[in-house]
Protein backbone atom coordinates (compact mmCIF):
# COMPACT_ATOMS: atom_id res chain seq x y z
CA UNK A 1 0.00 0.00 0.00
CA UNK A 2 1.16 3.51 -0.78
CA UNK A 3 -0.22 6.73 0.73
CA UNK A 4 -0.95 9.65 -1.58
CA UNK A 5 -0.95 13.14 -0.03
CA UNK A 6 -2.30 16.24 -1.73
CA UNK A 7 -0.93 19.72 -1.14
CA UNK A 8 -3.67 20.37 1.42
CA UNK A 9 -2.80 17.11 3.18
CA UNK A 10 0.87 18.11 3.34
CA UNK A 11 0.12 21.55 4.74
CA UNK A 12 -2.21 20.10 7.38
CA UNK A 13 0.33 17.43 8.35
CA UNK A 14 3.32 19.78 8.45
CA UNK A 15 2.73 23.00 10.43
CA UNK A 16 5.57 25.49 10.16
CA UNK A 17 6.91 24.97 13.69
CA UNK A 18 7.22 21.23 13.02
CA UNK A 19 8.90 21.90 9.67
CA UNK A 20 11.44 24.26 11.26
CA UNK A 21 12.36 21.66 13.90
CA UNK A 22 12.72 19.03 11.15
CA UNK A 23 15.03 21.33 9.15
CA UNK A 24 17.33 21.88 12.13
CA UNK A 25 17.71 18.14 12.60
CA UNK A 26 18.21 17.54 8.87
CA UNK A 27 20.94 20.17 8.60
CA UNK A 28 22.67 18.83 11.72
CA UNK A 29 22.76 15.32 10.24
CA UNK A 30 24.06 16.73 6.96
CA UNK A 31 26.95 18.54 8.68
CA UNK A 32 27.72 15.58 10.95
CA UNK A 33 28.14 13.21 8.01
CA UNK A 34 24.89 11.35 8.67
CA UNK A 35 23.44 11.94 5.22
CA UNK A 36 24.03 10.57 1.75
CA UNK A 37 23.19 13.41 -0.64
CA UNK A 38 24.26 13.21 -4.28
CA UNK A 39 24.31 16.55 -6.06
CA UNK A 40 20.97 17.06 -7.72
CA UNK A 41 20.75 16.23 -11.42
CA UNK A 42 19.36 19.07 -13.57
CA UNK A 43 17.77 18.43 -16.96
CA UNK A 44 17.45 21.77 -18.79
CA UNK A 45 14.46 22.15 -21.12
CA UNK A 46 15.63 25.20 -23.00
CA UNK A 47 12.90 25.21 -25.63
CA UNK A 48 10.36 25.76 -22.84
CA UNK A 49 12.56 27.95 -20.62
CA UNK A 50 12.63 25.45 -17.81
CA UNK A 51 14.63 22.89 -15.88
CA UNK A 52 13.67 19.66 -14.09
CA UNK A 53 15.79 18.54 -11.15
CA UNK A 54 16.10 15.11 -9.53
CA UNK A 55 17.01 15.19 -5.83
CA UNK A 56 17.52 11.97 -3.83
CA UNK A 57 18.83 11.69 -0.26
CA UNK A 58 19.13 9.30 2.68
CA UNK A 59 19.31 10.47 6.31
CA UNK A 60 21.09 7.69 8.19
CA UNK A 61 20.56 9.32 11.57
CA UNK A 62 16.77 9.10 11.18
CA UNK A 63 16.78 6.22 8.66
CA UNK A 64 14.63 8.13 6.17
CA UNK A 65 14.87 8.18 2.37
CA UNK A 66 13.08 10.09 -0.39
CA UNK A 67 13.54 11.52 -3.86
CA UNK A 68 12.04 14.72 -5.26
CA UNK A 69 11.38 15.61 -8.88
CA UNK A 70 11.01 19.38 -9.18
CA UNK A 71 10.48 21.51 -12.28
CA UNK A 72 11.04 25.25 -12.53
CA UNK A 73 9.54 26.61 -15.77
CA UNK A 74 9.92 30.36 -16.00
CA UNK A 75 7.16 30.93 -18.57
CA UNK A 76 4.51 29.34 -16.36
CA UNK A 77 3.42 32.44 -14.40
CA UNK A 78 2.56 34.25 -17.66
CA UNK A 79 0.24 31.32 -18.45
CA UNK A 80 -1.37 31.44 -15.03
CA UNK A 81 0.51 28.35 -13.85
CA UNK A 82 2.80 27.86 -10.83
CA UNK A 83 6.49 28.52 -11.46
CA UNK A 84 7.36 25.30 -9.61
CA UNK A 85 5.85 21.80 -9.87
CA UNK A 86 7.19 18.97 -7.74
CA UNK A 87 6.53 15.44 -6.59
CA UNK A 88 8.14 13.59 -3.66
CA UNK A 89 8.38 9.82 -3.29
CA UNK A 90 9.16 8.45 0.19
CA UNK A 91 10.94 5.09 0.19
CA UNK A 92 10.68 2.55 3.01
CA UNK A 93 14.30 2.03 4.06
CA UNK A 94 13.69 -1.49 5.39
CA UNK A 95 12.29 -2.89 2.16
CA UNK A 96 12.98 -0.30 -0.55
CA UNK A 97 9.27 -0.19 -1.35
CA UNK A 98 7.63 3.19 -2.09
CA UNK A 99 5.75 4.27 1.04
CA UNK A 100 4.17 7.52 -0.09
CA UNK A 101 3.79 9.98 -2.94
CA UNK A 102 3.04 13.58 -2.06
CA UNK A 103 2.68 16.99 -3.59
CA UNK A 104 6.20 18.35 -3.71
CA UNK A 105 5.24 21.90 -4.66
CA UNK A 106 3.66 22.54 -1.26
CA UNK A 107 6.39 20.55 0.47
CA UNK A 108 9.14 22.53 -1.30
CA UNK A 109 7.62 25.85 -0.31
CA UNK A 110 7.21 24.70 3.30
CA UNK A 111 10.68 23.22 3.70
CA UNK A 112 12.36 26.19 2.00
CA UNK A 113 10.54 28.58 4.29
CA UNK A 114 11.31 26.38 7.28
CA UNK A 115 15.04 26.41 6.47
CA UNK A 116 14.97 30.20 6.56
CA UNK A 117 12.97 30.02 9.77
CA UNK A 118 15.68 27.83 11.30
CA UNK A 119 18.40 30.20 10.08
CA UNK A 120 16.51 33.25 11.35
CA UNK A 121 16.07 31.59 14.74
CA UNK A 122 19.81 30.86 14.95
CA UNK A 123 21.21 34.04 13.36
CA UNK A 124 18.84 37.00 13.65
CA UNK A 125 18.94 39.33 16.61
CA UNK A 126 16.39 38.66 19.33
CA UNK A 127 13.28 40.80 19.34
CA UNK A 128 13.53 42.08 15.75
CA UNK A 129 10.14 43.11 14.38
CA UNK A 130 10.38 44.27 10.74
CA UNK A 131 10.74 42.02 7.69
CA UNK A 132 11.16 42.59 3.95
CA UNK A 133 10.19 39.95 1.39
CA UNK A 134 11.41 40.00 -2.21
CA UNK A 135 9.27 37.87 -4.47
CA UNK A 136 5.50 37.63 -4.06
CA UNK A 137 5.14 33.97 -4.99
CA UNK A 138 4.56 30.81 -2.98
CA UNK A 139 8.14 30.81 -1.70
CA UNK A 140 7.82 34.38 -0.45
CA UNK A 141 4.70 33.43 1.48
CA UNK A 142 6.34 30.58 3.38
CA UNK A 143 9.47 32.67 3.95
CA UNK A 144 7.33 35.22 5.78
CA UNK A 145 5.35 32.56 7.62
CA UNK A 146 8.58 30.97 8.89
CA UNK A 147 10.18 34.24 9.98
CA UNK A 148 7.02 35.12 11.90
CA UNK A 149 7.17 31.72 13.62
CA UNK A 150 10.53 32.51 15.24
CA UNK A 151 10.56 36.31 15.69
CA UNK A 152 7.88 38.81 16.87
CA UNK A 153 7.39 40.45 13.48
CA UNK A 154 5.04 43.45 13.58
CA UNK A 155 5.64 45.09 10.20
CA UNK A 156 6.28 43.59 6.75
CA UNK A 157 7.21 45.06 3.39
CA UNK A 158 6.97 43.07 0.16
CA UNK A 159 8.55 43.99 -3.16
CA UNK A 160 7.89 42.32 -6.49
CA UNK A 161 8.51 43.40 -10.08
CA UNK A 162 4.74 43.05 -10.50
CA UNK A 163 2.91 45.62 -8.34
CA UNK A 164 -0.27 43.57 -8.74
CA UNK A 165 1.39 40.45 -7.32
CA UNK A 166 2.85 42.47 -4.46
CA UNK A 167 -0.57 43.94 -3.65
CA UNK A 168 -2.20 40.51 -3.69
CA UNK A 169 0.55 39.14 -1.44
CA UNK A 170 0.09 42.03 1.00
CA UNK A 171 -3.67 41.56 1.21
CA UNK A 172 -3.49 37.77 1.64
CA UNK A 173 -0.65 37.67 4.17
CA UNK A 174 -2.02 40.57 6.21
CA UNK A 175 -5.17 38.53 6.75
CA UNK A 176 -3.41 35.20 7.25
CA UNK A 177 -0.87 36.44 9.79
CA UNK A 178 -2.94 39.25 11.35
CA UNK A 179 -0.22 41.86 10.93
CA UNK A 180 0.36 44.79 8.55
CA UNK A 181 1.94 43.78 5.25
CA UNK A 182 2.55 46.57 2.76
CA UNK A 183 3.67 46.57 -0.86
CA UNK A 184 6.88 48.59 -1.18
CA UNK A 185 7.21 51.07 -4.03
CA UNK A 186 10.93 50.32 -4.35
CA UNK A 187 13.53 47.87 -3.01
CA UNK A 188 15.03 50.67 -0.93
CA UNK A 189 11.75 51.34 0.86
CA UNK A 190 11.63 47.71 2.00
CA UNK A 191 15.30 47.17 2.84
CA UNK A 192 15.99 50.38 4.73
CA UNK A 193 13.41 49.45 7.37
CA UNK A 194 14.06 45.72 7.59
CA UNK A 195 15.61 43.70 10.40
CA UNK A 196 15.15 40.48 8.40
CA UNK A 197 15.26 40.27 4.59
CA UNK A 198 14.15 37.26 2.57
CA UNK A 199 14.82 37.00 -1.16
CA UNK A 200 12.82 34.40 -3.09
CA UNK A 201 13.12 35.42 -6.74
CA UNK A 202 14.56 34.08 -9.98
CA UNK A 203 16.72 37.16 -10.53
CA UNK A 204 20.09 37.15 -12.27
CA UNK A 205 21.06 40.55 -10.79
CA UNK A 206 20.97 41.86 -7.19
CA UNK A 207 17.47 42.79 -6.08
CA UNK A 208 18.51 45.59 -3.70
CA UNK A 209 21.43 47.96 -3.07
CA UNK A 210 24.07 47.15 -0.48
CA UNK A 211 24.00 50.72 0.83
CA UNK A 212 20.41 50.23 2.02
CA UNK A 213 21.24 47.28 4.30
CA UNK A 214 21.52 48.32 7.94
CA UNK A 215 24.05 46.86 10.42
CA UNK A 216 22.57 43.96 12.35
CA UNK A 217 20.32 42.81 9.50
CA UNK A 218 19.78 39.11 8.86
CA UNK A 219 19.25 37.97 5.26
CA UNK A 220 17.80 34.70 3.95
CA UNK A 221 18.67 34.26 0.26
CA UNK A 222 16.87 31.28 -1.26
CA UNK A 223 16.01 32.19 -4.83
CA UNK A 224 19.31 31.95 -6.73
CA UNK A 225 20.05 28.26 -7.24
CA UNK A 226 22.37 28.30 -10.29
CA UNK A 227 25.88 29.74 -10.84
CA UNK A 228 24.48 32.57 -13.00
CA UNK A 229 21.60 33.65 -10.74
CA UNK A 230 22.14 36.40 -8.21
CA UNK A 231 19.95 38.17 -5.64
CA UNK A 232 22.44 39.62 -3.14
CA UNK A 233 24.93 42.42 -3.98
CA UNK A 234 28.54 41.19 -3.76
CA UNK A 235 29.32 44.06 -1.37
CA UNK A 236 26.67 42.73 1.03
CA UNK A 237 28.10 39.22 0.79
CA UNK A 238 31.56 40.57 1.56
CA UNK A 239 30.51 42.39 4.73
CA UNK A 240 28.24 39.60 5.99
CA UNK A 241 28.85 36.52 8.09
CA UNK A 242 27.93 33.90 5.48
CA UNK A 243 26.22 30.67 6.53
CA UNK A 244 25.18 28.08 3.95
CA UNK A 245 23.06 24.95 3.84
CA UNK A 246 25.71 22.66 2.27
CA UNK A 247 29.25 23.48 1.14
CA UNK A 248 29.38 21.13 -1.82
CA UNK A 249 26.03 22.26 -3.20
CA UNK A 250 26.66 25.95 -2.55
CA UNK A 251 30.06 25.94 -4.24
CA UNK A 252 28.53 24.20 -7.25
CA UNK A 253 25.32 26.20 -7.61
CA UNK A 254 25.09 29.41 -5.56
CA UNK A 255 25.61 32.35 -7.89
CA UNK A 256 25.41 34.75 -4.94
CA UNK A 257 28.70 33.23 -3.75
CA UNK A 258 30.27 31.96 -6.97
CA UNK A 259 30.07 35.30 -8.80
CA UNK A 260 32.11 37.25 -6.21
CA UNK A 261 34.51 34.28 -5.97
CA UNK A 262 34.99 34.24 -9.75
CA UNK A 263 35.51 38.00 -9.74
CA UNK A 264 38.26 37.63 -7.15
CA UNK A 265 36.38 39.59 -4.50
CA UNK A 266 36.52 36.80 -1.92
CA UNK A 267 37.72 33.27 -1.34
CA UNK A 268 35.84 30.18 -0.31
CA UNK A 269 37.08 30.74 3.23
CA UNK A 270 34.67 33.67 3.50
CA UNK A 271 31.97 31.06 4.19
CA UNK A 272 31.77 30.94 7.97
CA UNK A 273 29.73 27.79 8.56
CA UNK A 274 27.07 25.38 7.45
CA UNK A 275 23.79 25.89 9.29
CA UNK A 276 24.02 22.33 10.60
CA UNK A 277 27.37 23.11 12.21
CA UNK A 278 25.67 25.87 14.18
CA UNK A 279 22.77 23.58 15.13
CA UNK A 280 25.27 20.97 16.33
CA UNK A 281 27.25 23.54 18.33
CA UNK A 282 30.40 23.14 16.23
CA UNK A 283 30.40 26.72 14.93
CA UNK A 284 29.06 29.99 16.37
CA UNK A 285 26.18 31.89 14.80
CA UNK A 286 25.90 35.65 15.13
CA UNK A 287 28.94 37.15 16.84
CA UNK A 288 27.70 40.72 17.48
CA UNK A 289 24.56 42.83 17.35
CA UNK A 290 26.00 44.95 14.51
CA UNK A 291 26.98 42.00 12.33
CA UNK A 292 25.12 41.35 9.09
CA UNK A 293 24.31 37.65 8.77
CA UNK A 294 23.50 35.95 5.47
CA UNK A 295 22.00 32.49 5.11
CA UNK A 296 22.53 31.36 1.53
CA UNK A 297 20.49 28.33 0.58
CA UNK A 298 20.33 26.53 -2.75
CA UNK A 299 18.14 23.76 -1.36
CA UNK A 300 19.37 20.33 -0.35
CA UNK A 301 17.52 17.03 -0.69
CA UNK A 302 17.86 16.31 3.05
CA UNK A 303 15.27 19.04 3.57
CA UNK A 304 12.78 17.17 1.41
CA UNK A 305 13.49 13.87 3.14
CA UNK A 306 13.04 15.33 6.62
CA UNK A 307 9.91 17.28 5.69
CA UNK A 308 8.35 14.36 3.82
CA UNK A 309 9.06 11.92 6.65
CA UNK A 310 7.50 14.29 9.21
CA UNK A 311 4.49 14.86 6.97
CA UNK A 312 3.98 11.15 6.37
CA UNK A 313 4.19 10.31 10.07
CA UNK A 314 1.59 12.96 10.93
CA UNK A 315 -0.62 11.96 7.99
CA UNK A 316 -0.72 8.38 9.24
CA UNK A 317 -1.71 9.56 12.71
CA UNK A 318 -4.33 11.98 11.39
CA UNK A 319 -5.69 9.68 8.71
CA UNK A 320 -4.83 12.10 5.92
CA UNK A 321 -4.46 11.15 2.28
CA UNK A 322 -5.56 8.11 0.32
CA UNK A 323 -4.04 4.64 0.45
CA UNK A 324 -3.85 2.71 -2.81
CA UNK A 325 -2.39 -0.60 -3.89
CA UNK A 326 0.02 -0.44 -6.82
Amino acid sequence: MIRILSGNDVRQALPMATAIAAMKQAFAQLSLGQADVPLRVPLPVERHNGVTLFMPAYLSGDDHMAVKIVSVFNDNPAMGLPLIHALVVVVDTETGAPAAVMDGTTLTALRTGAASGAATDLLAREGVHTAAIFGAGAQGRTQLEAVCAVRPIRQVWVYDLSPQRAAAFAAEMSQRLALPVQAAASPAQAVRQADVICTATTSTTPVFDDSDVRPGTHINAVGAYTPTMQEIPPQTVLRARVVIDHREASLAEAGDLLIPIREGLMGRDHIAAELGEIVAGRKPGRTSAEEITLFKSVGVAVQDVAAAAAALEAARQLGLGVEVEL
